[in-house]
This record gives C-alpha cells, sequence and structure tokens, in this order.
C-alpha cells in the first residue's frame, strides 16, 4: 500500500476551493493571473516561496497549515511552534496573565487549537465549583466540561440552544483546518446525552439580550452571559494563532451584582495558582501555563 504526498497545487487548490473562490478572483487578489493560478494547481508551475505566502494569505489559511504548503513547495516552514512554558514566552503569558486577572470577577479563560485550557481566571472556577474531579483532571478540555452531562450541562438552563452554538463553532473551525484531534473531540461531545430540564426557558422564547446567552446556574441563582472570543492579530508561531481568549460578559445587572459580590466577599482569602493539577490548583487567580 502506498501513499502520496500531497502536493502544494493541491492543497491550494484544496484551499481555494473551501473559500468558495474562482481561480480569476485568487489571481486578481494575489496580483497574479488565472492562467498562472491555474499551472500551479496542476503542477506546471512551481510557485515561489513569496507566491505561496502570499496565496495562503489571501486564502486565509492557518498558520499551521502554511507550514505546510511551504513544506508541499520544498520550502522550509516559516512559523515556529513554540511551547507556552519556553522562556521566550514569558512576556506573552505575563500578559495573558494580566488580562484574565483584570476581568475578574467576570469569567474568562485562554484555549488551544482543541480547547484545552491553558489559562483561567477565578470567575471560571467559580463556575466550575461541583464538577466532579475526573472532568478536571489536566489536561481540562473546555468543550467536555460545558456539555459533559456530569459537567456543567446539567446547570445550563438554554442547554440545546447553547450546544448548538458550541457544535457550529467547532464545525466552521474542522472546515478552516484539518484537525483530526479537533473532529474526535466534536464526535465525542455530539454523543453526549442532551436531558430536558423542567421550566427551562423554550427556543423560541422571546428574550431581550444583545446576543445569546449562557444561562447558567451558580448556587441557586441563574447567570447570564454573553461571551466573545479574541485571537493574536497576524501571528508568528503556531502556537499563538491557536490561542483564543473567551470572556464572558454579564447579561443583566443582577449577574454582574452577584459576581461583585462574590468577590467583595473573598476579598483577603489568599489565592492558589493555577495549574494542570485539576480543580485544586485552578481555584484562585489566573496562570498561563
Amino acid at each position: 500500500m502506498t501513499t502520496t504526498t500531497p502536493t502544494v497545487g493541491s492543497l491550494l487548490r484544496t484551499w481555494r476551493e473551501r473559500r468558495g473562490i474562482s481561480q480569476l478572483e485568487l489571481a486578481g487578489r494575489a496580483g497574479s493571473s488565472s492562467r498562472h493560478i491555474s499551472f500551479i494547481e496542476t503542477g506546471r508551475s512551481r510557485p515561489s516561496e513569496e507566491m505561496v505566502l502570499r496565496l495562503a494569505d489571501r486564502l486565509d489559511v492557518p498558520v499551521r497549515e502554511r507550514n505546510a504548503l511551504l513544506l508541499s513547495a520544498g520550502y522550509a516552514p516559516r512559523y515556529a511552534q513554540t511551547a507556552l512554558d519556553d522562556p521566550s514566552m514569558g512576556t506573552l503569558r505575563e500578559g495573558i496573565q494580566r488580562l484574565l486577572t483584570g476581568y475578574e470577577p467576570y469569567p474568562a479563560l485562554v484555549v488551544d487549537a482543541t480547547y484545552d485550557v491553558v489559562a483561567a481566571n477565578t470567575g471560571i472556577m467559580m463556575l466550575l465549583e461541583g464538577v466532579p474531579e475526573h472532568l478536571l483532571a489536566p489536561p481540562l478540555n473546555a468543550m467536555r466540561l460545558t456539555l459533559h452531562p456530569e459537567g456543567l450541562a446539567p446547570r445550563i438552563h438554554n442547554l440545546r440552544e447553547w450546544r448548538g452554538h458550541l457544535l457550529a463553532q467547532m464545525e466552521r473551525q474542522i472546515a478552516l483546518a484539518r484537525s483530526e484531534p479537533l473532529r474526535a473531540l466534536y464526535e465525542e461531545v455530539c454523543a453526549y446525552p442532551v436531558t430536558e430540564r423542567p421550566g427551562d426557558r423554550a427556543p423560541d422564547e422571546p428574550v431581550a439580550y444583545i446576543a445569546l446567552p449562557l444561562l447558567i446556574e451558580h448556587d441557586g441563582r441563574l447567570l447570564s452571559f454573553v461571551s466573545s472570543i479574541a485571537t493574536f492579530n497576524t501571528p508568528m508561531d503556531v502556537t499563538v494563532a491557536e490561542l483564543a481568549i473567551e470572556t464572558f460578559l454579564p447579561a443583566d445587572p443582577a449577574t454582574a451584582k452577584y459576581l461583585r459580590s462574590l468577590r467583595d466577599r473573598a476579598q483577603g482569602t489568599p489565592p492558589c495558582r493555577a495549574g494542570r493539577g485539576g480543580v485544586g490548583h485552578l481555584r484562585g487567580h489566573a496562570n498561563v501555563l
């Protein structure tokens, strides 16, 4: 049995078709000609390193996949993949920690390309109170923690809507990048049962929120959040490119007031550092791993 390595032309064609644009449109974006794009895709012309990177940029190819394009064209990878605990990442770690800590008492976390949690603040740890230890074993995974029937799912009052939002988000990412670990995670969380909760809000019930909220119960109170996701602009490292910072903004005054009251009560309590050793190590101020 033999396998063939995809050529740079076939990979570029796949990305172009995935983006739904023609050779002529891509040529216009890249300052080239449709004839040259056709020759590259069919293997009749070998693109320069500069052209590979230009086409990858115009096609919005993820940084990890740009390395694959360069390799398939016979060039060295351009983008490093540096571990977060590398000394050269010190400034990045400190910056993320300040950001997450500054967002408290509201929840915020940082995940990698497969939704493993690499940093979290006290707001997130508040939401994870009571989650069984086996779900908190390293590495913590945000999708698994949220959708598992023993995780946060039983506390989410609009689970079907929130689950649909998360699965659609994963589907978009799978379409953008060839990631078997991400696909495996998607299939796992898709298979989790969804249990109806008595008294949960009906999907068609009108709401006054500016975006789909996460309606989650904590200590007998119903909290509401809207989330936003931020990534790094023009990253030059695969690890950095795949980090996402998700913040949860209170969607109503009652949620904001409750979180501030929890913070006020906790003032003076020595915090624990975050880490990969489960909930006991994650409670307290944010810490990038």
